[in-house]
Order: C-alpha cells, then sequence, then structure tokens
C-alpha cells in the first residue's frame, strides 16, 4: 500500500528501473542495489514498497500478464466460444506484444530462466484460485458444442493442457531462436492435435 501511495511519477521511475534491470538479467541475478540507483531512491525506501526482489518482479510480471487475460476473453468471443483458435490467436498476440526490446527480455529471461513460481503466473490465467472473475468469464465464453466434454472441471483440465503447451512452446521458440511465424506454426500443429482428442466426430 505504501507503494501504491506514491505519486505516479515516483512509482514510475521505480517500475522503470526495475523492468530495466530484469531486462538485463534474470531474477537471480538481479541487483537490488542497482534498482535503487537507477531509480534515484533510498534503498530502505525500497523495503518499505516491496518485502524483497522477488516481490517487486513478481508483481511486475502479473502486471504484464493481466492484459493478457482480459484479451483472451475478448479473443474466445470474437472466435463464437472456439479455444482452440482463440488460443492460437492469443499465442501469436502474446509473441507480437512485445516489440520494445527491453520488454522483450524481460519476459525471454523469465521465460528462459522459469521457476515453478514464473510457470504458474504465465498459465494463471486458467486458475480460479488466482481470479475467480476471470476464470468464469472464460468458462462462460466457450462453446461446447463440438467438445466431447461439458463439465467446467475437465473445461478447466483441457485449458490447463493447452496453456502448459503454450508456455513450453514459447520457451522452446526462445531457446532455439525461432521466428513469431515458425513459432506459431508450430503452436497451431499441436493445438490441431489437442482439438482431434477433444473435439466430437462429425
Amino acid at each position: 500500500m505504501t507503494f501504491f501511495n506514491l505519486p505516479d511519477h515516483k512509482r514510475k521511475k521505480l517500475i522503470d528501473a526495475a523492468e530495466k534491470e530484469f531486462a538485463r538479467v534474470a531474477l537471480f541475478e538481479a541487483s537490488i542495489a542497482n534498482i535503487v540507483k537507477t531509480a534515484g531512491i533510498p534503498r530502505g525506501s525500497f523495503y518499505q514498497y516491496f518485502q524483497d526482489k522477488e516481490d517487486l518482479y513478481f508483481y511486475l510480471l502479473d502486471k504484464k500478464l493481466d492484459e493478457s487475460k482480459r484479451y483472451f476473453v475478448s479473443i474466445l468471443d470474437h472466435h463464437n466460444g472456439d479455444i482452440f483458435e482463440a488460443m492460437v490467436d492469443m499465442y501469436h498476440k502474446f509473441l507480437v506484444m512485445m516489440p520494445d526490446e527491453e520488454e522483450h527480455n524481460f519476459i525471454k529471461n523469465a521465460l528462459l530462466y522459469a521457476t515453478n513460481k514464473v510457470e504458474n503466473s504465465f498459465t494463471s490465467i486458467f486458475d480460479s484460485t488466482y481470479d475467480n472473475n476471470h476464470y468464469y468469464k472464460v468458462i462462460e465464453s466457450i462453446n461446447r458444442e463440438k467438445l466431447k466434454v461439458k463439465e467446467d472441471e475437465d473445461l478447466l483440465s483441457i485449458l490447463q493442457v493447452m496453456s502448459a503447451v503454450a508456455f513450453h512452446n514459447i520457451i522452446v521458440k526462445l531457446s532455439n531462436k525461432l521466428s513469431d511465424d515458425e513459432a506459431t506454426e508450430q503452436f497451431k500443429v499441436q493445438m490441431e492435435l489437442l482439438k482431434h482428442g477433444v473435439y466430437q466426430e462429425t
């Protein structure tokens, strides 16, 4: 709350400094000393705002991923509830939403040095324990007509598998330096395979 009560320009200075540091190196290598120096604040003030660098890091990561959560509901509606079309669209959007080099490096470091907590942040889009309201918006927007499964719990399992595949695919893309188009085509193939497993025979 102390952080949120800061004037906008002071919050922005700290956020910009943190993003710069986390784009430069992975979380485990990041330095609070560098962050406070760049932000121009005393080290003691940092601990009034955040418990440690991990606390700040996940605040930033979750803030960046919130946009993707909101976007998924809108594209799910756009694709008439087709979760596979929406997921491919979402995947491509995630790749192209990082045109800024610093933003790209921040996400790249998060993925290439991913911990279980980092993976949970990325896949929380389909986790009711993170955001119940968002979760129910997604579930209600899914077109179940073509699906073999109808229950909410089963739909959640499908979504979690899809998000795990997407998470892995992005790591492969970054590790192997695939182009956005190459990675998207690879992801489309994976979604088609999953689709055949959960769609009814026509």
